[in-house]
């Protein structure tokens, strides 16, 4: 029976429709209501603390008190800045009547999916599974042994166009528990199944290199030629299919990344006056966002628009990178070093409030640059976009360029977009996310050392330098593993792979831009915890959560690459860099067996797994080991470091050997072991494809070598 039939054997109509978008406010309802998520750190379980609902955080005592009432479990799933669970939350969760019947029907828990990604996966496979569809919030009951058997996305208080309400459907559900109960359970025990066996896939074979060519033509069907980015609307960044599109050279590839990612840098997407970028457009023509900004995103981006500045010289885009990334540190950088996880999209309980401007108001500040930035940004008088609901233009606008400026009008538009941004300042801001996430944060460490690297920006590095420091004081547990959520000085949540192989990836990035071996050696502390706790033996790759973690309905393992990449596409990239730069052929291995989880699904459709190719291009393009040898002070070392670090080429890793201290690079690469100086000088050795060239103390031979 195909699973979506078990919504109708319990006679309930399936709800979809999803929003993974914006946000809401931690603020405290207009009710004498406390519940138990009160106690709790994360900013969204704060915000319901004071629902008429009776909320549990997840947990055995919620999972108890469901046995001993012998209640099914209401478990609803979102995050601090999506906008769709505030609007749940306003409509359903702070309406006493609807609480009322949550409260008698149901056990009631409340997940932040931030924070328990492991949960968001299992449930959210069940919600596409079961309705096609899915998105926050995710809406599960579920028995007191957490097997599911109903799921929806947003649920209206009360009947609309067709969707079921809040209060239809609890009556419902509770008389399906009460008088249909084994038709429950079974139902409840047939998805559990299908769930199992779809976590449970074998390995299949080594994946092939013709998978890049089918990569690349898969995500060029889906190119818009006219506006760039890949589908129609609404358009996700998704930076790493990017990423893979410049690493695989092909010019067709290659236009299509710039075309793009200069269609994103004019458009309403980025925040043309304080820069950085929202969550997502919801037109082909990356005008109107949801306003939601996520850390993850800045970091991906950050990332992407460096690689094209590395690959072109075009300084346009160093320029994007370097506003995103002025951004996170203004705004997003904790003072303990680590950066904050997201800011909402509404203010004042209107989602881009914050964000858009009348003309009127532009005027009256602006005075005669406004005929300027009227024409720059696309300033209506009736505004310069429609209402979604009503179509009709909204007397609002949303900063926008048509074209990209040159050097004369950016440098024009630079005092009245300072003029307006310290207006805006003194509006009341969206909420800020101010938990830190360890994978989140290792994302954005690796964006601010590969920017600091290409730009040469030693306030980049530090930064990065600062959020690792943060890291190894606040995020490791006494056994060296990670915790995964700090905020307010509390730290919890066992490490996930997220975390572990995004810290790794913002390591290898810091150690090539530092070359200090402790970022090396850290790297693979990581690596040999998530071998020894998180390899599923079996299937090959790795499970999200650790071998001694909560043991769920199942246990997770995130292969495909959403809006963030996958904890095991990021590792299989780790594996064959940490392989290259330690000469241990078994980590290679390690990386095949990860590949050979993806087969099945890569296979079938690549582009959705475009971290996965970039690793899998890593593995089968042309390689370049570099080991410098030399004094770390010296005129002639940096001009060598810095030569090197000029050439684009996917394929590199970069090892430095001090002359001060032969022995400790050598422990960790041994075959560094007999490489030192010749003559006294800074030395080079070069190997290309698995063979060695002859070691290289001048400037002019390396350049020539390096052609």
């Amino acid at each position: 029976m195909h699973i979506r039939n078990h919504i109708t054997i319990l006679g309930l109509a399936f709800i979809t429709g999803c929003s993974a978008a914006s946000e809401p406010q931690e603020e405290t309802n207009m009710h004498s209501f406390t519940n138990r998520l009160a106690q709790e750190k994360s900013p969204y379980l704060l915000q319901h603390a004071h629902n008429p609902v009776d909320w549990y955080p997840w947990g055995e005592e919620a999972f108890e008190k469901a046995r001993a009432d012998d209640k099914p479990i209401f478990l609803s799933i979102g995050y601090a800045t999506c906008h769709w669970c505030h609007v749940m939350e306003h409509e359903s969760f702070e309406n006493e009547e609807i609480a009322a019947l949550m409260n008698e029907a149901f056990v009631c828990i409340k997940v932040d999916r931030e924070e328990r990604p492991d949960i968001d996966n299992i449930y959210m496979t069940v919600c596409q599974m079961m309705t096609g569809s899915g998105g926050w919030p995710m809406t599960i009951v579920m028995t007191p042994e957490k097997k599911p058997f109903f799921a929806a996305t947003y649920i209206p208080p009360e009947g609309r166009f067709g969707r079921i309400g809040m209060k239809q459907l609890i009556p419902r559900l509770s008389d399906a528990w009460e008088n249909r109960r084994d038709e429950v359970l079974n139902s409840a025990s047939e998805i559990t199944a299908v769930l199992g066996k779809q976590t449970a896939q074998g390995s299949g074979a080594e994946l092939e290199p013709k998978l890049l060519e089918a990569g690349r033509k898969e995500l060029m069907r889906r190119y818009d030629k006219r506006h760039g980015g890949f589908g129609s609307q609404p358009k996700f960044p998704t930076p790493h299919q990017l990423v893979f599109l410049l690493q695989h050279g092909d010019d067709e590839g290659i236009a299509a990344v710039e075309h793009t990612l200069e269609e994103m840098r004019k458009g309403g997407i980025f925040d043309q006056l304080g820069f950085g970028f929202h969550r997502y457009s919801t037109d082909r023509e990356w005008l109107v966002p949801h306003f939601e900004k996520m850390l993850y995103d800045q970091a991906l981006l950050a990332i992407a628009y460096t690689e094209a500045y590395e690959l072109t010289g075009k300084e346009f885009y160093a320029e994007v990178a370097k506003e995103i990334l002025t951004y996170v540190q203004r705004d997003m950088t904790a003072p303990e070093g680590g950066f904050y996880s997201a800011e909402d999209a509404d203010s004042e309980g209107e989602e881009g409030l914050f964000y858009v401007w009348t003309a009127a108001e532009m005027k009256e500040l602006l005075g005669d640059d406004h005929g300027f930035i009227s024409t720059a940004w696309n300033i209506a008088e009736a505004g310069n976009f429609r209402d979604e609901a009503s179509g009709k233009m909204t007397g609002k606008n949303i900063p926008h360029l048509s074209k990209l400026l040159g050097a004369d009008d950016a440098e024009r538009l630079s005092a009245p977009r300072k003029k307006l941004f310290d207006v805006r300042e003194k509006r009341i801001h969206p909420l800020k996310d101010t938990k830190i996430l360890t994978d989140w944060n290792g994302l954005m460490i690796a964006a601010f050392a590969k920017a600091a690297r290409a730009f040469g920006n030693d306030g980049f590095l530090q930064t990065a330098i600062a959020a690792n420091a943060f890291a190894e004081a606040e995020m490791k547990q006494e056994n060296n593993g990670l915790w995964h959520r700090y905020r307010d000085g509390h730290k919890a949540i066992q490490g996930h792979l997220e975390d572990y192989a995004f810290m790794i990836f913002g390591l290898l990035e810091l150690y090539e831009s530092t070359l200090e071996i402790h970022y090396l050696e850290t790297a693979l502390k990581y690596n040999e915890i998530l071998t020894a706790s998180f390899v599923d033996k079996a299937g090959g790759g790795y499970f999200m959560t650790a071998d001694d973690a909560e043991k769920l309905i199942v246990r997770p393992k995130e292969l495909y690459d959403g809006a963030i990449p996958s904890g095991n596409s990021v590792q299989m990239l780790n594996l064959l860099k940490l392989a290259r730069l330690t000469g241990r052929s078994e980590l290679e291995r390690q990386a095949v067996e990860t590949g050979k989880a993806f087969s099945e699904s890569m296979t079938r459709s690549p582009s959705g797994f475009s971290q996965a190719l970039i690793a899998l291009g890593f593995a089968h393009g042309d390689t370049l080991e570099i080991v410098v040898v030399g004094d770390r002070d010296s005129e002639e070392t940096r001009k060598m470091l810095e030569t090197i670090s000029m050439v684009y080429k996917p394929g590199k890793v970069v090892l430095f050997k001090d002359s001060a201290d032969t022995g400790k690079l050598a422990q960790i690469a041994p075959f560094t072991k007999e490489q030192g100086m010749v003559d006294g000088k800074t030395t080079v050795y070069l190997c290309r494809n698995f063979a060695c060239e002859q070691p290289i103390n001048s400037i002019e031979k390396l350049k020539k070598r390096l052609k």
